[in-house]
């Protein structure tokens, strides 16, 4: 199942407590299982993670190197050490897929350098669900990551990625600190158009799965409770 040569493989991981058979086919379970070195955001719920997936792994054999924002970036090239040695290693993230707004794409870059195989496997993208489900402009459209925090700057980038909207008629996505939910709802209320559409993309691919579109306008006093769950934004020209 592994490449005979040492490849790097970007394992895809639920979006939450979603049954695993639901969204990842059974060949990332075989690659997980005969892979021994893993680059991972957090030990600990990759090593929950891949007892979901199989809960006979030999977890204790395995030798995990942990990459997030904490991560001293000149020493990211040494994560490869076992590929250097004819090792296959994978890359699993806190939640959806690798090196998508995630520091994996730190050690992609490196790989690719070096000349190694990358090889992305199959799993749920909550960007390109969104996208699919939001009925906005699939053909073109913008992941923008993190806002600023401070409320003026805010404020700043919602316009101007409005502007795009309308201008460039394309989708802009973005993302919020769980915790912070609300106040970008808000946000999004107070300072964009009444017909600039609004998408609200709420624990994709999990049991509670919210995902509506509506002007701003018809949001205003409709807004679900967002805290403290996974959400990604989406505007459009309305």
């Amino acid at each position: 199942m592994i490449m005979n040569s040492p490849s790097l493989y970007l394992i895809p991981v639920t979006l939450g407590d979603t049954a695993i058979n639901r969204v990842l086919p059974t060949y990332n379970t075989e690659i997980i299982t005969d892979l021994r070195f893993f680059i991972v955001e957090n030990v600990r719920s990759a090593r929950r993670f891949m007892k979901k997936c199989n809960p006979a792994i030999n977890i204790d054999g395995l030798t995990f190197f942990e990459l997030n924002e904490n991560s001293d970036r000149k020493n990211l090239e040494r994560m490869l050490t076992p590929m250097m040695e004819g090792n296959s290693m994978g890359i699993i993230s806190d939640a959806g897929c690798p090196a998508v707004a995630d520091p994996g794409a730190d050690v992609v870059a490196i790989a690719q350098r070096l000349g190694y195989k990358v090889i992305p496997l199959v799993g749920p993208s909550s960007i390109l669900m969104a996208v699919m489900a939001s009925g906005f402009n699939g053909q073109s459209f913008a992941f923008n990551g993190y806002l600023p925090i401070d409320g003026n700057e805010r404020v700043k980038k919602l316009k101007h990625l409005e502007s795009r909207a309308y201008n460039e008629d394309q989708t802009q996505l973005f993302i919020e600190t769980p915790y912070r939910n609300n106040k970008m709802a808000e946000d999004i209320l107070q300072h964009c158009r009444p017909s600039t559409r609004l998408c609200i993309a709420m624990n994709i691919s999990c049991e509670d799965e919210f995902i509506v579109s509506k002007s701003v306008k018809a949001w205003k006093n409709n807004l679900p409770d967002l805290h403290k769950k996974p959400c990604i934004f989406l505007i459009y020209k309305g």
